[in-house]
C-alpha cells in the first residue's frame, strides 16, 4: 500500500509538470482585450532565422552564403506565415486583417531596414513607420534550410539534401502603441511537424489556433 501510494504520488508530480510544461508554451498577456481592442491592421515581419550547419559543411561556404540562406528562410517563414493566415481570413476565423508581406518588407526597404538593423528598432517604432497595429515577429531555428529549393542547391556544397524540421519555432505579437508582448507560441520542431516551412507552420499554427488571441470563437 505504502509503494502504491508513492507511485501515485509521483504520477501525480509528473503530470503537474507535464500540465505546466505544455501550458508554458503559449502566453498570452492579461491586458490583452484592452491592449487589442482596437487593432484592426498588423503586420508581419521577416522572421529572425538561423541555422545551425555543422562545422565541416561551414568550411564549404562563405560566411555570406550562410546568411543569405539564414534571410531567405526568414521570409519563407514570413510568406508561410501570411499564407495560413489568408486562408483562416478566408473562412472568417480573425478578427484583425493582415498587412501584405510584400508591402511590409517594401517599406522596410524604403526605409534601410533589413535583417540586421531592424533588430535595433522597437516594436512601437516599426508598428508607426508600417503604419499598422500591432507587429508579429518570431525567431526560427533549424539545422538545414527548411526551404527544398535552398537544400537542394546547396547539397552538392555542404553535402546534404532534403529538408528538415528539427529546430525551434518562436511566434510573438506586439502592440504597436505600447510595445508590450501581447502573446508569445513556442514550438520544439518535430519530424511529425512536417518537412518543408508551410507544412511546418501550417502543423503549429494549427496547435496554437485555440489560444491564437486574434481568432474568432
Amino acid at each position: 500500500m505504502k509503494n502504491y501510494r508513492v507511485l501515485m504520488t509521483l504520477a501525480a508530480l509528473l503530470l503537474c509538470v507535464y500540465g505546466y510544461a505544455q501550458t508554458r508554451e503559449i502566453y498570452t498577456n492579461p491586458n490583452f482585450s484592452s491592449l487589442a481592442q482596437n487593432h484592426k491592421v498588423v503586420a508581419i515581419l521577416p522572421f529572425n532565422a538561423s541555422i545551425g550547419l555543422r562545422p565541416n559543411q561551414m568550411k564549404s561556404i562563405t560566411p555570406e552564403q550562410h546568411r543569405e540562406m539564414e534571410v531567405n528562410q526568414g521570409l519563407a517563414v514570413q510568406s508561410a506565415l501570411q499564407t495560413y493566415f489568408l486562408k483562416e481570413k478566408g473562412k472568417d476565423g480573425f478578427t484583425v486583417s493582415f498587412q501584405d508581406a510584400n508591402k511590409t518588407n517594401a517599406l522596410l526597404l524604403k526605409n534601410d531596414i533589413d535583417a540586421e538593423s531592424i533588430k535595433s528598432f522597437t516594436p512601437e517604432e516599426l508598428a508607426k513607420l508600417l503604419e499598422v497595429d500591432g507587429i508579429i515577429t518570431g525567431i526560427f531555428s533549424t539545422d538545414k534550410p527548411m526551404s527544398e529549393g535552398a537544400s537542394l542547391a546547396l547539397g552538392l556544397a555542404v553535402g546534404f539534401y532534403g529538408s528538415t524540421n528539427s529546430g525551434k519555432a518562436s511566434i510573438n505579437i506586439y502592440d504597436g502603441l505600447t510595445g508590450e508582448l501581447l502573446w508569445k507560441y513556442e514550438k520544439t520542431l518535430s519530424r511529425s511537424l512536417g518537412s518543408d516551412t508551410n507544412s511546418v507552420i501550417n502543423t503549429i499554427m494549427r496547435k496554437a489556433s485555440r489560444q491564437f488571441p486574434y481568432s474568432k470563437m
